[in-house]
């Protein structure tokens, strides 16, 4: 039987990767022992790798196709398919960044300051590439951890660090100078792996159904029973995302009335629509929509 060899990124991704692969259809079980969960698929073989090292293994043709962030495509220059952006809202609601920072007393205002100064950073051959093209001479060292520490214990000048909400950043009485890029979670695939027909139809399958998965994660659906007097008035203040599915009740003069809306609009909108006359009305989650 033909396997897709798939990664699954270790670390902060780890957790809301799983869950939106159990949310599209895929349950993969975790073992502390190794690095090869089981998966409800028998096309499927999944493998715990590093996002920094995914990008590598799958354009080497270990790995089919995987996770990880855009940043770690960029600082290994892997040579992959790009399938599809994927923001995980239970990790980031937003994109990262990388930026520059420095002490916020530090005389450092720009990139020309930096000239001879010594930088800690994780994304070290993208932090050398960015400042080559700046012809700005910097010395940059490999951070292990614990970035922010390195600009305020004084062993180095600034620190290339990723962020969302800078709030580490600050705490460390630290200043941004500069933003190098921001970087979002992406599905991606090896190249001869995408040009084999087979696994480019699983591959574009477990796309679609990640997506129609993130998709649902901030909608719900919303039913209730309506009166035939009052369906216009209902119908007229309950938005959907095309429009609302009605059907008549059996033997009744009361409709079915359902819909699909924002979960952040239904607070305010239930109590109209028990006041226009709908009644029985029930919220309920969502997994996927396609």
């Amino acid at each position: 039987m033909k396997q897709l060899k798939l990664g699954i990124p270790k670390g902060s991704l780890e957790k809301a990767t799983i869950e939106l692969f159990a949310k599209s259809g895929w349950q993969i079980k975790l073992s502390s022992r190794n690095y090869f969960p089981e998966v409800d698929d028998p096309e499927l073989s999944c493998s715990i790798c590093r996002p920094q090292e995914m990008s590598r293994y799958i354009e080497d043709g270990i790995l089919d196709a995987g996770i990880t962030g855009k940043d770690w495509i960029l600082e290994n220059e892997s040579d992959v398919v790009v399938i599809e952006d994927l923001v995980y809202s239970k990790v980031s609601r937003k994109p990262t960044r990388w930026v520059i920072a420095v002490p916020g007393d530090s005389d450092i205002k720009n990139l020309e300051d930096l000239k001879g100064k010594k930088i800690a950073t994780e994304l070290v051959s993208y932090t050398e590439r960015f400042f080559a093209e700046k012809n700005i001479n910097v010395s940059i060292e490999f951070s292990w951890g614990a970035t922010e520490a390195k600009v305020v214990s004084k062993l180095a000048d600034a620190i290339v660090e990723v962020t969302e909400t800078e709030s580490t950043i600050r705490a460390h009485g630290l200043k941004i100078i500069h933003e190098l890029m921001t970087s979002n979670t992406q599905f991606i695939a090896n190249k001869e792996a995408w040009a084999d027909p087979w696994k480019r139809e699983k591959i574009e399958n477990i796309a679609m159904l990640l997506q129609g998965a993130l998709r649902a994660e901030n909608i719900v659906g919303l039913k209730m029973n309506v009166p035939e007097e009052k369906l216009g008035d209902v119908i007229g203040i309950l938005p959907s995302m095309n429009a609302p599915t009605v059907a008549p009740l059996y033997h009744k003069k009361w409709f079915s009335v359902e819909t699909v809306i924002s979960e952040h609009e239904v607070r305010d909108l239930i109590p109209g629509l028990l006041k226009a006359g709908a009644e029985g009305i029930v919220e309920y989650a969502l997994n996927k929509v396609l």
